[in-house]
């Protein structure tokens, strides 16, 4: 069975897409350099843990804002495939912050990225500065040298995230 079909369906699952971006790259994101997915997946969480260390949700983000890449390559919408690929597992807010990794790359850039009703709309979004916060992370990750642990590391975070948003949807 192939691990990219269908939303990751457990804390395994999600490792296992997790891994699957080791060697996989992409130019999307910035400077047009290839970008090796698993690594800078783990360089955008382990930034997040130093500045925000009791955000667990915010690091998660930084962690899976790029597996829509792998579960379905060419796609023309990675994160809201990605965002909905995580949120039975993760919930709303990891998922939003994932939706919303594009339109923070466009707020971030330079005047002219977005229309003025695009900002307006991005920036009333409750989540708006937190996605920000990924979406910086994730830029500042393209630069490599610096430890940031392995995937494993992450399991009990994850875990964590997946046992509560299941407690939140048979609430």
């Amino acid at each position: 069975m192939d691990i990219r079909t269908g939303p990751p369906h457990s804390v395994d699952h999600l490792i296992q897409l997790l891994y699957a971006c080791r060697g996989a790259s992409d130019t999307s994101y910035g400077s047009g350099d290839p970008v090796d997915l698993h690594d800078h997946a783990l360089r955008t969480a382990a930034l997040l843990r130093r500045s925000y260390p009791s955000d667990k949700e915010l690091q998660t983000a930084g962690l899976v804002h790029r597996i829509g890449t792998v579960l379905r390559p060419g796609e023309a919408a990675p994160a809201r495939l990605a965002a909905d690929a995580v949120r039975p597992l993760l919930g709303t807010r990891v998922a939003r912050l994932v939706l919303l990794q594009a339109p923070a790359g466009r707020r971030l850039a330079a005047k002219g990225a977005m229309t003025e009703a695009e900002a307006s709309d991005f920036d009333r979004d409750p989540y708006a500065e937190d996605a920000l916060t990924v979406r910086h992370a994730a830029d500042t990750a393209k630069i490599t040298g610096f430890g940031v642990g392995v995937l494993e590391d992450w399991r009990p975070v994850l875990e964590l995230l997946a046992a509560a948003a299941a407690a939140t949807s048979h609430a």
